[in-house]
Order: C-alpha cells, then structure tokens, then sequence
C-alpha cells in the first residue's frame, strides 16, 4: 500500500488485467465496466489515463488517491515495471489451416507458399514457430496421394531423431504392403529410404541419393525438400554438400534458418536455379521418352503442376526478449550484473557500421538508455520530446504494446547515432561506459571449482531450466557430474551420520524377510496351515513398514535435488529410464536425471541424448550441461541459457544460435543469458557482431566431378541426369553474379577432367573406367580414396595380402599391417606434439601411429608429386583472372600499394626476383623472394597464391603424410584404430589414447563400415570372388565389426 511497500507487483498485476480487458474484451466492456476501469487507473495515480478512457477532465475528490498512487508516470511504469507483460501484435482471425494456435501473418504466408507448390526461404527467430510450415507440407503430400514424398534434411543425426519422433506423434496413416510412413537415412542407420513418404536425412545421405544413377525415379517422386538450419551453407566443413542440394533439387523447397544475415542475396541465387530448372524441365518434358510418360501417367505426385517462385518470409521480432547478464566470481560468491546490448557498442562502431540492427532492447533496457542519455547530458534538445510520457506513441495511451515500444527503442538509437555526428563524441564515450558492468576476472580452477554453487545461485534466482554451453566434450561431461557430486555431498551433510548405517540394516532385514516369505511361498494357498498363513501375513506387513522406511530414507530431499517430481509420473518416468538398461553410462545418468541434470554431446548414444531430451522439454530435468549439439535447431526451449566456456568456436553464430534457446513461448516472458566468467570484451563482440553474409565455398572437388561424370553416363534418364550436372557445375552461389569466379570453376572443371583421365578414371570420351566406382564410393575421403586406388594399381595390397600357406585366411601380421595403412589413410586424428613426451606412459595402446610402410610411402610421394605438378599449372592459368587491385591491398588494414611510388621502391626491387616469372604469385609473397616455379611445393600454396582466386592447397587432392606445428615439431598421429584392434577395448582408448568414449565408438564405427565399404567396392570390380585382396578386406571386416559388437 502505497509508500508502506516498494513491491508493485500487485499494481503490475492490476494493470496486466486493465490491459487484457480493454485489448481482448472491449466489445464486452459496458459503461459500469469502464467507470470501474477508471477508477482504478486513478487510484494507481494514472490520472491522465483515467480522463482518455471517461473522456473526463478535472482532479478527483478522492483522498485515498495517495495512499495506493504510484510515484511514476504510466508510460514509464509501463516499460519499466511491465516490459515482459506488455502485449504484442497478434491476429485473432483464425485460420482454418490451423487447428490449435491463430497463426500469425507471416506464418499464413509460409502456408499459402506451400498450398501454392512454391518453394520459400524462411528467417525468423528461434522458437516462432516457423518448423509448423514443415509440418503443414509433410501433411498436404500424405493427404494428396501414396506416391508423393517429402525429404526432411536436418544437420545432425540428434535432429533426425527428433523429427523422426514428431512425425510419429504427429500423423498416422494407412498405406499399401511394402510402403512406410516415415524412413531415415544417417551414415550409421537406414530405415524405409526408398518405399517411405517421409525420409528424414542428413545432408551428405541425400546427396547420394540424389547422385545416385540408381535413384533417378526415386527423385522424381519428391514432392517438397524441407532444408533445417540453411544457414549451414556458410560453414567451412560441408557447406558444398547444401549447395549440391539446393541445385539439384527439381521440386519445391523450404529453407529454414533463424540467422541468415543476407537473405535477400540468398533468395535471388535461389531463385535463378529455379529459373534454369523452370528452363531445363520444359526442354527435358519435349525430349522424355515413351517409358519416362508412362511412369509419369502413373505417378500422382507429377500431375500437380510446381511453381518456380521462390519466396522470402522475413519475421525479425522475438516473442520474449532476452537479457544478458555478466557473471564474476569474488571470492567464494558471485555478482550477477545486467549487460545492458549498448554497452557493447564503441563510437568507432557506431561511426563505421551503426547500431547492429539485430540489437534489440527490453522496454526496461529502453527505459535505462534514455535515464543514462539525460544523467550525460542535462541539456540535451531533445530530452522533453523523448521523455516516456511525452513521445508520440505512449502519450495518454493505456495500452502499449511491444510494436510502440520498439519505434520508442528505434528513436533512441538514431538520437544516440545523431550525437556522433553532432561532435557529442565524449558523451556518447561516457555513456558507454555507465552502461558498461563491472566484472572481476578469476582463474580457470576457481571457475570450475564453484559451478555447481553457480549452478544453485541460479535456482535460488529461479532462471532454471537453463542449458550449459561448453565446447570441450569431455568438459561437459566433467561439469554435470561436479553439480551432481555437489548435490550427493549436500544431501550426506543433511543426513544424521548414521544414516547410511540405517540403510544397510534395513536392506539385511528386507533381504531376510524375503528369503522366509519365499520359504513360506507355497503352491496351492488352500493347503497352508492357519498358523502359516498368521505367519505370512506377519511377514507381508514388516516387509511394507521396510519398505516404507527404507524409501523415507533413500528418497531425495527437494533440497537436493533440481527435478520437478511433478512434470513426469513415476510410470512414464520408468518407461524413459528403460531405454538406458543397456547403455554403458546409463545407471550413472538414470541417478542424474533423478536429480534434475542431465547433459548432451554428439558422441553421445542416440538413446541417451533422447533421455535427456524428452526430460528436459517436460521440465523434469532442469539443468542440462551440452556441446554445441543442442543450437542446431533441436527443440528444448529453456528460461535460462550460460556460456560457461570461452571458446574460438564461439562466435556471432553460434551465439545467436545457442541464446536463441532462451525464452519459452508460452511459459516464459522473458528469456535469460548468462555469460558465465567469459571476458568481457568477448562478451561486447557477441552481442554486437553481425552474423557472417553467405557467400558459399568453393563448390568442387576432384571427386565430385567424378561422380557428376558418372551420373551422366550411366543413368537411365540422360536429360535429367545431365541437367543436374550442368546444375551444380552453373550454380554455385560463391560464384552467383561474379563471372570471374564462373571462369575459375569451368578451369578447375577441365584440371579435374584432365587429371581424372590421365589416372585412369574417364576414358578418352568421359566415360568413367576402371576404379571410378570405389572411388566415388569413398568420396568423403578424398584425397585418401584416390591414394588407395594407386595402392591397387601398383599392386601394393597384392603384394601384402599372402594368406597363411595351405588355407584361405590371412596372419595377423598382415591383418594388423593392413589395418595400419587404412589408419594411414583414413582414421587420421593428430594429437598435438607435446604428446610425445608421455611415450612410456600407457598401458596397453601404442597411441601413437606408426609411419607407412617404406614401398607404400613411396607411392604416396610418387603420387603427391604428379598431383602436384598438376596443380600448379592449374594456378599459372587462372592467374591471369585474379584481381589485382584487391591483390595490392593489405587484407585488413585495406592500405594500398597500388601506387608509383610503390613500383619504384629500391626496396622492393631489391627484394623481389625480377630474373624469374612471378604472375602467379601474391605481390606481397614476392617480397620474400617467392616466384612462380614454388608453386609446385605443397608447403609454399597457401603463402604464394593471389587471395583472390579463392583458392588454397585444400582443393588440391594431395594427402600430408606428416603434419607440423607452428613451431615446427612433428604432430603424431592417433593410432586408435589399430589400438583397438589389437586390444578390442573401448575404455583403453579413452585412458591411454586421449579420445572420449563417445567420440572414439562412433570414430570406430565409422572406420569399421569403411572398411566394408572398400570389401563391397572391390567385389563389384573384381571378377575373382577368391582375389586375394578381396578376401583380406572381407576378413578384416568381419572381425572389427565383431570387435566393435562386444563393446
């Protein structure tokens, strides 16, 4: 009441329903309903608001007024008090498409996109609802026909299942013998690829498919391809693969992505694909021959006629907005400090590139810029047209939403840009700097040493449910399990000491109390004696008080625990723990989960991380500690999300990924960041760097021109094969608008050709020949693949596979000695060069790798130095298509020495080799004496070679048999695929071999189904089903997968 308390939750309250009643209900509202509303509106002291809504003027006689009245103004009380209350923009016309939620304009958008067949690119904030477009389209094929198919492409296989899930508690339906409702396809799991309606997949299997000679008519059933998380395509590590997607794909798509900084440039490339495929169907329909019709007559799913449009839906706007926190150790307890998103800025940023325009501010952080803007600057013009209760959209106004707020929010950051230009430099510097929080730095042992007490500090704050970001794996294992000890070790301390001792007792009677009831069990009742029967109903009632008393006694305190017992029935908590009986971990994780903590990583068992996923969306778990696995579009909405490691992986992407989690729609009005002991300068880089512009990479590899190569030649449909070719060949988005870069490609092109041919892959006329097949195979290995065929050419593997004399099978010595060439080749992890100082330090690994054996080393060298000379003749000629003015540039500092002045440097004379040819050559690599003819020394690529090209020594397919550290130390190799195979265990790996359990299987596994790979390619090449070489790799298949079982 009034001055007695300075809590104003109740008035926020009072106000809530003020809002909702005049925003939802106002045609309800009569006479008596406002002169009520008014009434209240004074006696929290808004007069002002009261005479708008009675249309009245004048003070009110009553002098109770006071003693409830609110010492500020309404529209301040609003954004200051109200901020995450405040409503938003939201239609209230349902739409018939939609049966459980009144979608929003942009939502209605995606929806006629897909009624319409036209594919749409769709960039919006995590957790607003843009997946239901997907949804809605996977729905419309199942209704439309049994022949139709929807590909779903997710980035990792924690997606796949997810989705996979959804789909089935989603839909059902009745289909014919033979067809699925749903398939997957990962590397390690298929299921219903090619008679499903849905496959859900991963970018590198649909490739296959869609590459595949073999799956032509397949292809052409697909009806929609969903792409989750598009922005992918501007990684370094696969980015080719969503590109060869997106131009091979001849229907309509939907391409999701919550931080794609350039979306228009993205739709623009998108939609000239569209266009060339608009050309190349109606070019492809006039030449299809008679078979091709039949099978389209048949075919439903080709009757219905596809749009070539490609729309962008853009919605920007956060449901809840989130605010950043800063977190600092001091001592043995933390300051928790509000980030204000500004006191990231700098006036040379706001000078150079402006406010960000993806740094929004709460109404409270509104509130706050504006009070600092007038403590800095008393007489600023401006301040009385800026005040709260004076700007044009909150004067007199009862209900301010979100929308009001933010043309509020954006009229601050022009006033602050505006001071800039005003010379107000120095203010603009000490507004900053108020804005700014304190933070105490502390070690990285006190940091981890008090987590768990973090961990608690938050719960007490109530901001849990809260996902822990940590990229180091083994980190994140490490950190659930100090917060899970923690609790255990604060329970124990809660407990009388001789509770434990209490425990065992009871658990000695229970167990004697069972062995006489088994004794008493007999096997007709009627028979028992009276004085028996006594007896067991005796029994039967100490067991109960046991049991009664023993689970008072383990059950876990509230105190100690962070579950929500209430969120999950002890039944359906059961059947989820069941998933986990078989798992290595899962009895440790079982008594985590107890506890309301959980944590996740991809080398994680499918199994497990659906435990702690399916327990966290219910709010079981309430502490999840994880790697960057859960910001790539899994569904687990949290209140709170902590960076709780610095990293280089963290960057603006991953940033705005992994806070995008924070924020439950629904449940939560707010969403929480906690930058926990991060520094702050990289906390001010994350929040004001903008996400990177998808420019694409470089789209081809040797390899995939092989395969392309192989498409056209051996497929049944040549015209739809050669289109998708000439597709991904055309297309490429690094290339889009830059002819330059076009005219780099078609090069690389005819140095992939030439070097295909003179290898022996293509015949003269194109045609794939000899070991193309394996190959094309293994093309996620190159240059490894193409090595392992020189291995077979010359005879090498021939050489070695000798079975024992007078049997079919192979010795040990030759089974280990192959296994290490594969290692060699394809199971390559390098450790750091330290390492090697632990050498006499393990227990059953070798760890480290051994080197080739000396006739295969050579064939490696042998075939580095062909590739080589290849590739520098590749540079000399695209050379001449560099750009020279941005060559003369330094990359950062933009200073250019195109200048005279710079060609008539002595020094520069002096410097450079002018008795040699240098046009291939960076012009800043020459000062150092480099000249054209050290392009053909792998090690000299990427120093020497014009930036501009876009081109560096990993297009070439050279393999490194030694790899070296900046200090030039020699960095080993892991040899935990022989490791294994000689010792079989997995524990081993992780103790001796530097590896996490997780991490080291499915490295095991992947190393085992190549290894059948190369068994199946050679099969099909070889015409001897008793070859030797065949038969050594079959063997060695058959007994690491067998190894691999008994883990």
């Amino acid at each position: 009441k009034g001055n007695e308390s300075k809590d104003l939750s109740k008035a926020v309250e009072v106000m809530k329903r003020i809002h909702i009643l005049l925003e939802k209900y106002q045609d309800l509202l009569e006479k008596p309903h406002l002169q009520k509303l008014t009434r209240y509106l004074r006696l929290l002291g808004f007069e002002n608001l009261a005479c708008s809504l009675s249309d009245q003027t004048g003070e009110s006689s009553d002098h109770d007024i006071s003693k409830y009245a609110i010492k500020v103004g309404p529209a301040r009380f609003q954004l200051q008090h109200m901020d995450y209350c405040l409503l938003r923009e939201e239609r209230k016309d349902p739409d018939p498409r939609v049966q459980h939620f009144i979608p929003d304009t942009w939502q209605r958008e995606l929806l006629d996109a897909v009624d319409k067949n036209e594919s749409a690119v769709i960039v919006a904030p995590t957790s607003s609802g843009k997946t239901y477009a997907s949804y809605y389209c996977m729905e419309k094929v199942l209704k439309t026909s049994n022949d139709g198919v929807v590909v779903y492409v997710a980035p990792t296989k924690a997606l796949v299942n997810q989705v996979v899930g959804t789909i089935y508690s989603r839909f059902t339906k009745k289909l014919p013998d033979g067809l699925a409702l749903c398939g997957v396809f990962t590397r390690d799991y298929r299921s219903d690829i090619m008679n499903s309606q849905i496959l859900v997949t991963v970018p590198q299997c649909l490739e296959i498919l869609m590459l595949s000679p073999r799956c032509q008519k397949w292809t052409k059933r697909i009806q929609y391809v969903i792409f989750d998380e598009v922005h992918c395509l501007g990684g370094e590590i696969g980015a080719e693969i969503w590109e060869h997607l997106l131009v091979t794909i001849r229907c309509p798509f939907l391409a999701l992505s919550a931080t794609v900084s350039n979306p228009e440039h993205l739709t623009e490339w998108l939609q000239s694909v569209k266009r060339y495929w608009q050309h190349a169907d109606s070019r492809i329909k006039g030449h299809s021959s008679n078979s091709e019709k039949n099978f389209t007559r048949k075919c439903k799913v080709q009757e219905q006629k596809n749009s070539y449009r490609v729309r962008l839906v853009l919605y920007e706007e956060r449901y809840n907005d989130l605010e950043k926190y800063v977190c600092s150790l001091k001592g043995s307890d933390f300051t928790i400090e509000h980030c204000h998103p500004c006191a990231a800025l700098t006036v040379d940023h706001i000078e150079n590139y402006g406010i960000p325009s993806d740094l929004s501010l709460s109404p409270r952080e509104t509130i706050q810029l504006y009070d600092t803007m007038i403590k800095v600057w008393p007489a600023w013009p401006r301040a009385q047209e800026l005040d709260p209760e004076e700007f044009v959209s909150f004067k007199n106004k009862i209900v301010i939403k979100k929308p009001d707020v933010r043309k509020y929010e954006q009229e601050l950051k022009k006033e602050l840009s505006k001071w800039i230009v005003l010379g107000q430099k120095q203010k603009v510097n000490l507004l900053l700097e108020h804005l700014k929080p304190k933070t105490v730095d502390c070690s990285e042992n006190e940091k981890w040493k008090h987590f768990a007490s973090f961990v608690d500090k938050l719960h007490e704050m109530d901001k849990l449910p809260a996902i822990f970001f940590i990229f180091d794996l083994d980190s994140v294992e490490r950190a659930a399990m100090n917060v899970f000890l923690t609790l255990l070790e604060k329970q124990k301390s809660e407990q009388p000491l001789n509770t434990e001792t209490e425990k065992e007792q009871l658990r000695d009677e229970l167990r004697k109390v069972n062995k006489q009831l088994t004794k008493l069990n007999p096997q007709d009742t009627k028979k028992i004696s009276p004085s028996k029967r006594e007896n067991m109903v005796c029994l039967l009632n100490t067991k109960k008080q046991l049991e009664r008393r023993l689970k008072r006694l383990t059950d876990i305190p509230s105190t100690c625990s962070y579950a929500d017992p209430k969120a999950v029935d002890e039944d359906t908590l059961q059947k989820i723990f069941h998933r986990l009986r078989f798992e290595r971990k899962g009895y440790l994780q079982q008594r985590m989960a107890l506890r309301g903590i959980g944590y996740h990583h991809g080398s994680m068992n499918a199994k497990e991380r659906q435990v702690v996923e399916m327990l966290f969306r219910m709010g079981y778990i309430k502490v999840v500690t994880a790697t960057s696995t859960l910001a790539l579009g899994i569904n687990m909405p949290c209140k709170s999300v902590v960076f709780a490691e610095d990293s280089i992986f963290l960057d603006a992407l991953h940033y705005r990924q992994m806070s995008g989690r924070a924020g439950r729609r629904g449940q939560d009005m707010i969403g929480n960041v906690f930058f926990y002991d991060i520094p702050l300068p990289k906390v001010e880089r994350l929040i004001k760097s903008n996400v990177p512009q998808l420019k694409g990479q470089f789209p081809l590899t040797v390899t995939l021109v092989l395969r392309l190569m192989l498409l056209a030649a051996k497929a049944d449909d040549e015209a739809d094969a050669r289109a998708k070719a000439l597709s991904v060949l055309k297309h490429s988005l690094m290339s889009f608008r830059k002819e330059r870069y076009a005219e780099i490609l078609k090069i690389y092109f005819i140095y992939s050709l030439q070097f295909l041919v003179k290898e022996g892959y293509l015949d003269q006329k194109g045609n794939p020949i000899g070991f193309a097949g394996l190959v094309t195979h293994l093309n996620y290995h190159e240059p490894s693949n193409f090595v392992l065929v020189s291995f077979l050419v010359k005879g090498l593997f021939h050489k070695l596979c000798k079975p024992i004399k007078g049997k079919t099978v192979f010795s040990e010595d030759v089974l280990e000695k192959l296994v290490l060439i594969l290692a060699n080749l394809f199971g390559r992890k390098y450790l750091p060069a330290c390492s090697m100082k632990y050498k006499q330090k393990f227990c059953q690994s070798k760890v480290f790798l051994e080197d080739l054996p000396k006739d295969f080393a050579d064939a490696v060298n042998e075939y580095n130095a062909k590739v080589e000379e290849n590739f520098a003749h590749f540079l000399l000629t695209t050379a001449r298509l560099a750009d020279m003015e941005q060559e003369y540039r330094l990359p950062l500092s933009k200073t250019d020495f195109r200048s005279k002045n710079w060609h008539g440097s002595e020094l520069a004379s002096y410097l450079i080799d002018n008795t040699k040819s240098i046009s291939a050559i960076s012009p800043f690599a020459c000062l150092s004496g480099i000249v054209d003819n050290n392009l053909f020394h792998r090690e000299i690529i990427n120093e020497a070679v014009l930036r501009s090209l876009g081109i560096n020594v990993n297009n070439c397919p050279l393999l490194y048999l030694n790899k070296y550290d900046n200090q030039g130390r020699k960095r080993p190799l892991n040899a935990y695929a022989l490791d294994f195979y000689k010792h079989g265990s997995l524990l081993t790996l992780t103790t001796d071999n530097w590896l996490n359990e997780g991490e080291a299987y499915y490295a095991l596994q992947d190393f085992s189904l190549l290894i059948k790979s190369i068994g199946t390619s050679l099969s099909e090449l070889c015409d001897d089903p008793n070859d030797n070489v065949l038969r050594a790799f079959q063997q060695l298949g058959a007994i690491y997968e067998e190894k691999l079982k008994f883990v």
